[in-house]
This record gives structure tokens, C-alpha cells and sequence, in this order.
């Protein structure tokens, strides 16, 4: 049997525009409070957003230079690029008819409303007049396309208004304005209905923007946004600093080549045709939307809105350890690892083991990963207070993660000038793995304190990502650690590892040995079954193993939050293999591996999903749970989300997605089940104080 058929695979794309419809069914799905919907409509435009910076202008370099590298189900760039825009287009159709038939109309409903400009009231008008006159005019620049004017090099992802010019003695019959980021989108209207009625800054622009031409008749005015090839090309091994290399890479992409062209439905032929001419793309690369282009722009207002009632219900995180001032944290660990399954377990755990790591004068050393954080950390803020502190703080910080490229270069800086050792990891690798070190003097003895985890040390991302991580200072694991933060800040080869597995050195040959020994446990007679829950399941070796594995007996379970090139359900090949998504409240991040193990299971998490750049092209750390309480707990967890019925989806041989239903079952929602729980332990701890 070939198990390198291409129609055993599904296509990368094609799959993870799937999972942005999932994203999508959660803005159409009634279920959910308004505010919540909104919020997920403009998370489909931020998606759409990065996939064409990144893997459609991937597509259109591959078609571009004729190259033929393609993935296992053998769609060349070409047909892929048109598959994806018929794909795309029917999503985006779907999206803003979702706005404009249900949400705006339901926010409506309950008092928040976008208003078409030229309509507002007239006391509006007035205050909306003195608004452009004073804040907008000023920082407008019309732009002449003539023979003298080139088109200007716009933004990648700007918003712009192409005018349509007319009179005697023109050079050009056109121009361009473009909408300034820098004031906001979407302007509220004035007094009480301030926070209720509102308008958008690109519609006022585009109804006054005859201001900007004296004595020239404006024709006709189009809001139209492009977005560019936003792929980084850094070769680390011809650069000697990276960090420069990649602020002047950052700069360029801002006007990479165009690769998408969004413009509004009424937006007449002749204009467009223009702007696919100078932006060099086809007619496959428009998409017209009835309705504000780029719904993302609508994120901040469904966050900000003070309206609890139109959104899901609050709720406090547990704690795992308390947060008294006075509680040690080390003594904690000492007791036994500690595990976390966050934002249900408060991450302020994690945040206080670095804080007081930092403070306790017993610490000699921190050791970090850093690859997305916040923009006001409390994590960096407890580094350098460490370094200022006296204690040797190192810290591996990924210059090239991606669109935090810009944020993770002012840290480095921030931190280096704090006395911080900053290192970015190996030439040509990205250092996406999860974990601190704390080396810390007891006397007779220095004992070193780990932290291992799936997410990122970023506290906002941890109320919203669902992400594991464990407490520990188990010699196995902190020796372990130690080897491989000095793999990364100096000069040696991989030495192998007692417990950890790390990428990209052994994860990948260490997970292909254990789907290899469930198919031996099964043709045995053995226990046998794989449980994963990973973001993506790209990687072609791997697949072929579980298919194998599917073909030796093994019952195998697959918890794919987006991108899955597997195909389940294909007679003789995958007809064990279940493969389900959950897209919910929370974003699904945490990655978890279970293997039966002939009946004596073995447990594993870790910052890796199963595609080629984590595999081979990171340094990711996976690491085994060996608590047997914790190992049941993990158990627990996979269990609540098989469980699912509401928010799960299982996935068809055809790569499409179908609700899981719950005909004849309790209905049962497991990040609902997981919150309720956390609730009812965080009562049962204010009971307790």
C-alpha cells in the first residue's frame, strides 16, 4: 500500500481556511452573546489578514518563479492559488452578510449602532464637520498620480481612498488619500451617545475629501485596502546582527508585493482596473465586500464596549497556589510538581514564581524563553528587576516571531540595557520553546526550579489561550534544562536528554517510536491507542505513521484545533483514526500527547505541533507528566473534550467539518465545563481564607 498517495492527503490551505469557517460559525452561531460574535467576525479578518501576508504570498512566489516544491497532495501553486480564491471569496461573502444581516442589527437592537455618515442627525453633522476640520484635514496628504506623481507606495494592510478627478488643465484624473492609522477607525458620535452611536473615519474621509482639492470636481471617492507579501528573508548565516538585519527586513515588508485587493461592492470596474494595474494583480485578487472594509478595525469597540450583558459571563480563575505576599512558592514545589490548565488555573502563578525568583535573595540565576509577551510585562519587568538585583539573568529572546518581530526588538533592547544577557537562540532556528530556570542557593546544596510549558509567557494571551504548563524542580528535568539553555546562549552539540525531547533534534524520530510501538502493541494483542491534541497536523512522516498505526488496529484520537492534512475515515488506510476540532471561547493552544503503552499509558506535553517548521526548523521542548495524579488529571482533560458536543466539530474525509451533535446525550460544552469547575474551586478557596 502507497501511503504516499496524494489523495491520502488533505492540502494545508484549503484545511486552514476550514478551520477560519469554524472561527466563523462561532459569529453566526446565535448561542453566543452579541459582543462575542462580533469579536469573532473580526477574528476571521485578522486571520484572512495573515494568511495572504504570509502563505498566499508564499503561493504567489512559487507561481511567480515556477517552482515546483509542493505538498504531499500534490496541488501546485497555480491551482491552489485559484482554489483558495474561490474558497476565500464565498467566506468573505458569508462574513459580512453575517454583519450586516445579524450582528449589526442585533447590536442595534440592544442600543449600539454604526451609522451610514451621510445620514447621521444634523446635531451630528455639525460635531462630525468640526471633528475632520480639527483632527482629520490636518493630517491628510492628497497624492497626484500623473507623470510626475508616481502611485504612491502604500502601506501593507492601509486603508486608502482612490478619487476620481475632473477639470480643465488636469495632468491626471485621479488620486490617492491615504486614511491615517494613526487616529481610529471607528469615531464615536458626541455627548451621551458617545458610547453607543458610531461612525467610520474612512466613510467622513471619503464624504469630505473634496476639501483636499481646490477648484478640481471630485467625480467619485472608493475606499479601497491592499495587502503585501509580508514574509521575512533573513539568511542568518550572511548577516552579522540579526537584530539590524531584521529591522531593516521589517521595513521592507511593509511594501512587499501586493497579493490581495479589497475594495467596496459599489467600487465602479474602471477603478479597479486601475489599481490591479498598478498593484500588478489579477482579477481573482479582488474581493468586493458590502459592508466596512477590514472588520478587524472593529475589535477594539467589542472589546472596550462597557456591556457585560452582551458578552460572556466573567469568571475568576482558580489558584493553584496562593497568592499571599507570603507564601513561598519554592516550598510549594518542593512538595511535588505542580500542574496548571490555564486560563482556568490563574497564570498569575507563573508570573509570581518569576517574581519571586527575582526578589528572593537565596536565587542566583534566571534562565528564560521569551517569544511573544505583552507589551507591559510583568515577566520582563521582574528580569531586569532581577538583574538590578545582582542575580545573572539570561535571557533567549525570538527576534523572528512572527508580526512580534518589532515588540520582541525593543524587549532585547529594553533588557540588554538592564544588564540582561540577551542571546536569539541558534542560527537558523526559532526558539519556540517554553521554559524558565531558576538556580537557587539552599545551603548545602543548590536546587534548580523549572518552569515547562505549551503557551506563551504572555499574561493577556493566558486569560484568552487555553495552554498547560507544570512547576518543578525534579533533578531529571531541571539537569535536563540547564544542558539545553546552554545549547542555546553558547557552543555545543545536542547531548541527549533524560527526559526532555527536544526539537529539532529528537521529537520528531521520539514521536515516530511511539506511533511505531502502538501498532506493535496492537498486532500483539496489547493495549494500544494515541490521543493528541495539537493547533496543526501537517507533517507528512507523521501522518504516514498514524495511518500505519490506523492499519495495525490502533484506536487513535486526534484533537485538531485548525490545519490537518490527515484524511480520516479512507477504507483500509484511516478507518481508525477520528479526528475532531474545537473552536471556542477560548482559543485551543495546549498540546498534549497520550500513548496507551501496551496498557501502562505515558503522558506528554510541550510547545510543538505537528508540522515540519516545529519539528525541524525549531528548538521546541516536549515533556512527560510523571505524577500519577497529574497523569489522571491530563486524562480528565482529554476525556471533557471528547466529550463535547456543542462545540466540537468532526472532520470528514473530505476535510470537511460537521457538527459531532448530541442526539440521545447530555448536551456538554468542555471549556464551559472547565470554567464552571474552576468557579466552583475558586468559592470553595474564599471559603477556605
Amino acid at each position: 500500500m502507497n501511503l504516499e498517495d496524494p489523495s491520502y492527503y488533505i492540502n494545508r490551505e484549503l484545511s486552514w481556511l476550514e478551520f477560519n469557517q469554524r472561527v466563523l460559525d462561532q459569529a453566526l452561531d446565535a448561542k453566543n452573546p452579541p459582543l462575542e460574535r462580533l469579536k469573532f467576525l473580526c477574528i476571521v479578518s485578522s486571520n484572512l489578514d495573515e494568511f495572504f501576508e504570509v502563505r498566499v504570498g508564499g503561493l504567489k512566489q512559487q507561481k511567480l518563479t515556477h517552482a515546483t516544491a509542493m505538498g504531499p497532495d500534490g496541488l501546485p501553486a497555480s491551482e491552489l492559488l485559484v482554489a483558495i480564491s474561490a474558497r476565500v471569496r464565498a467566506m468573505v461573502d458569508c462574513q459580512y452578510r453575517c454583519w450586516r444581516e445579524e450582528i449589526k442589527p442585533l447590536l442595534e437592537e440592544e442600543g449600539i449602532r454604526f451609522h451610514h455618515y451621510p445620514e447621521v442627525p444634523e446635531e451630528e453633522a455639525a460635531h462630525f464637520k468640526k471633528f475632520f476640520e480639527g483632527q482629520v484635514y490636518p493630517v491628510l496628504t492628497p497624492l497626484a498620480v500623473d507623470s510626475v506623481h508616481p502611485f504612491p507606495q502604500l502601506l501593507n494592510k492601509s486603508l486608502n481612498i482612490i478619487v476620481e478627478l475632473e477639470g480643465e488643465g488636469l495632468n491626471s484624473d485621479f488620486a490617492v488619500v491615504q486614511v491615517p492609522r494613526i487616529l481610529p477607525r471607528v469615531v464615536p458620535f458626541s455627548g451621551e451617545r458617545a458610547v453607543s452611536d458610531f461612525v467610520f473615519l474612512g466613510h467622513i474621509i471619503q464624504d469630505r475629501v473634496s476639501a483636499l482639492f481646490r477648484g478640481v470636481k471630485v467625480k467619485a471617492a472608493h475606499l479601497f485596502r491592499i495587502t503585501r507579501n509580508s514574509n521575512l528573508y533573513v539568511d542568518e548565516e550572511e548577516t552579522h546582527n540579526l537584530l539590524r538585519a531584521i529591522e531593516k527586513e521589517l521595513q521592507r515588508v511593509n511594501r512587499g508585493a501586493a497579493v490581495r485587493l479589497e475594495v467596496n461592492s459599489g467600487c465602479p470596474a474602471p477603478a479597479v482596473r486601475r489599481l490591479l494595474e498598478v498593484f500588478n494583480l489579477e482579477e481573482e485578487d479582488v474581493y468586493r465586500v458590502d459592508g466596512p472594509l477590514n472588520l478587524a478595525r472593529l475589535m477594539p469597540l467589542a472589546v472596550q464596549i462597557d456591556r457585560p450583558d452582551l458578552r460572556y459571563k466573567r469568571f475568576s480563575p482558580a489558584n493553584i497556589v496562593s497568592l499571599d505576599s507570603d507564601a513561598d512558592i519554592f516550598f510549594r514545589i518542593r512538595k511535588g510538581d505542580i500542574l496548571m490548565h490555564h486560563p482556568y488555573d490563574n497564570f498569575q502563578t507563573v508570573v509570581d514564581f518569576i517574581g519571586q525568583a527575582a526578589e528572593d535573595p537565596h536565587v542566583l540565576a534566571i534562565k528564560q524563553t521569551l517569544y511573544r509577551t505583552s507589551s507591559d510585562s510583568p515577566i520582563v519587568q521582574s528580569l531586569i528587576e532581577a538583574a538590578k538585583n545582582g542575580k545573572q539573568v539570561t535571557v533567549i529572546i525570538e527576534l523572528k516571531a512572527r508580526f512580534d518581530e518589532a515588540a520582541n526588538i525593543k524587549w532585547a533592547g529594553v533588557m540588554r540595557e538592564s544588564g540582561i544577557d540577551v542571546v536569539y537562540g541558534v542560527s537558523g532556528l526559532k526558539t519556540h520553546a517554553k521554559a524558565v530556570l531558576v538556580v537557587r542557593n539552599e545551603g548545602e546544596s543548590i536546587r534548580r526550579y523549572a518552569h515547562l510549558g505549551t503557551g506563551n509567557y504572555h499574561p493577556s494571551t493566558a486569560r484568552l489561550y487555553t495552554d498547560l504548563g507544570i512547576l518543578t524542580c525534579r533533578e531529571e528535568v531541571t539537569s535536563d534544562l540547564a544542558e539545553i539553555f546552554n545549547l542555546l546562549t553558547g557552543v555545543s552539540k545536542f547531548p541527549g536528554m533524560k527526559e526532555l525531547i527536544v526539537a529539532p533534534f529528537d521529537l520528531y524520530e521520539r514521536m515516530i517510536e511511539k506511533i511505531q510501538a502502538e501498532a506493535e502493541h496492537a498486532k500483539a494483542g496489547r493495549p494500544s491507542g494515541i490521543f493528541v491534541k495539537v493547533n496543526s497536523l501537517v507533517e507528512e512522516g507523521i501522518i504516514r505513521e498514524l495511518y500505519g498505526a490506523s492499519i495495525a488496529g490502533v484506536p487513535i484520537k486526534l484533537l485538531v484545533r485548525g490545519t490537518c492534512a490527515l484524511r480520516p475515515g479512507i477504507p483500509g488506510v484511516s478507518e481508525n483514526i477520528e479526528v475532531r476540532s474545537i473552536v471556542g471561547r477560548f482559543l485551543e493552544h495546549s498540546r498534549i500527547c497520550r500513548f496507551e503503552n501496551g496498557g501502562e499509558p505515558v503522558h506528554y506535553l510541550g510547545s510543538a505541533d505537528w508540522m515540519p517548521r516545529n519539528l525541524f526548523r525549531r528548538v521546541e521542548i516536549v515533556f512527560p507528566v510523571v505524577s500519577r495524579q497529574m497523569r489522571g488529571h491530563i486524562d480528565e482533560i482529554l476525556e471533557c473534550f471528547w466529550k463535547d458536543n456543542i462545540k466540537a466539530q468532526t472532520m470528514g474525509s473530505d476535510g470537511l467539518y460537521f457538527p459531532v451533535g448530541g442526539e440521545g446525550r447530555t448536551p456538554f460544552d468542555a471549556q464551559a465545563g472547565f470554567v464552571e469547575e474552576a468557579t466552583r474551586r475558586r468559592k470553595n478557596q474564599a471559603r477556605q481564607v
